[in-house]
């Protein structure tokens, strides 16, 4: 009884040792983080960088959250944005003039350019649309007051992003940017185009929805299921990265029944979105021998799994070395994904045309009947199983 105590005391112990450690590493990096921005600003204040703009002022970080230029024709708010911001973790360019402003643009990348509105020669209105004109690829927020408002919310449709209005505490201003940061990277990752990623030995596979993962060493069928041969010969099948990602949400998958017998290009699987559903033909014949039952009990994990646990099920092929070669391996899956992204993203260009009239490919503005029509105009070509000869 005694032993077990003093074994329970001692793991307590290192338990709470353990916590007390990490709570003082913690308040350590912290207070050495918090050091280094305080140096960065003093010393960011004392750089002569007249010649890039007569009014600048810049604080470099390493890392920063994000590069920030800001322009108001009074130094003593632009000296609380590199207060606030430095310490906050944001790298910080400030200026005077509008002109200044656009100059320094052409000649750095900043993510936000926040812009008073009220400024001699060029006001914040004729600054927004210049920067949106020059660099439409960076954020603009305009500083107002309450008797400007009106004219504020007349920029949003210049293209900026949104106004924060003043006076403002620290904390409102870093919650502001902080909002505005998050809202700039879901805008970014959602503009992006997929890109292609080849999994080797050693090299992580990626989680992001706009990054496909192509495993070296597993075979792709041209409708979009991957086979991993085993050492015990049984083949692994899943569903490819391109269709899980493009689905994001899917609602059932609907799987076969072990001992099923199956030839290529019969339905092995269906995926669920909504009413919609998408079968996928098996890429090689043989006889169904697991099924990963998780999918069926929560389907919506499917878009979130890691690429090797998004297998479906397992068969025991009848045709292996017949039917291999019809499936695509290594550079030839890259090069093949990198054509059925560019179909992808013209089909989805052509059906917000067809509605809307505009030109664009994003995915993320389709309505939900236009990207059950995308998925169905997408999926048609690999229904079809290949011609045998």
């Amino acid at each position: 009884m005694v032993v077990a105590l003093i074994v329970i005391l001692t793991i307590v112990a290192f338990v709470v040792v353990d916590l007390v450690l990490r709570v003082l590493l913690k308040k350590a990096r912290e207070t050495r983080l918090q050091k280094e921005r305080e140096e960065a600003l003093d010393i960011g204040l004392k750089l002569d960088v007249s010649e890039e703009s007569p009014s600048l002022k810049r604080v470099e970080l390493d890392n920063p959250k994000a590069r920030i230029l800001a322009v108001d024709d009074e130094e003593i708010v632009l000296g609380s944005f590199r207060k606030i911001l430095v310490l906050a973790g944001y790298a910080i360019d400030t200026v005077e003039t509008g002109s200044e402003a656009l100059g320094l643009i052409r000649q750095n990348d900043y993510d936000f350019v926040f812009t008073d509105l009220k400024m001699p020669e060029m006001d914040g209105v004729e600054v927004t649309k210049a920067v949106k004109h020059l660099r439409p690829d960076i954020d603009v927020i305009v500083i107002t007051g309450y008797a400007s408002i009106e004219t504020a919310v007349e920029t949003v449709s210049y293209g900026a992003m949104a106004y924060i209005e003043k006076p403002f505490t620290e904390d409102e201003l870093l919650a502001f940017v902080k909002k505005a940061l998050i809202k700039r990277q879901a805008n970014l990752e959602k503009n992006m185009r997929h890109k292609i990623r080849l999994v080797k030995p050693g090299t992580s596979a990626s989680s992001s929805k706009f990054e496909l993962n192509v495993p070296a060493g597993i075979f792709i069928s041209p409708q979009h299921a991957w086979a991993k041969i085993l050492s015990n010969g049984a083949v692994q099948i899943g569903l490819d990265d391109l269709v899980r990602k493009v689905f994001d949400k899917v609602d059932e998958v609907v799987l076969p029944n072990v001992a099923q017998k199956v030839n290529k290009g019969d339905t092995l699987f269906s995926i669920k979105y909504g009413d919609y559903s998408l079968d996928i033909p098996a890429p090689l014949s043989g006889k169904v021998i697991a099924v990963n039952s998780e999918h069926a009990e929560h389907p919506e994990w499917l878009a979130v799994k890691p690429f090797d646990l998004s297998w479906m099920c397992g068969i025991e092929p009848s045709d292996l070395a017949g039917e291999l070669p019809g499936l695509k391996i290594g550079r030839d899956s890259v090069d093949w994904y990198q054509q059925e992204i560019d179909r992808f993203h013209d089909l989805a260009g052509a059906i917000t045309k067809q509605d809307t009239g505009e030109d664009t490919d994003d995915v993320q503005q389709l309505t939900v009947e236009q990207y059950v029509e995308l998925l169905d105009s997408f999926a048609k070509p690999f229904r079809q199983t290949e011609d045998p000869a």
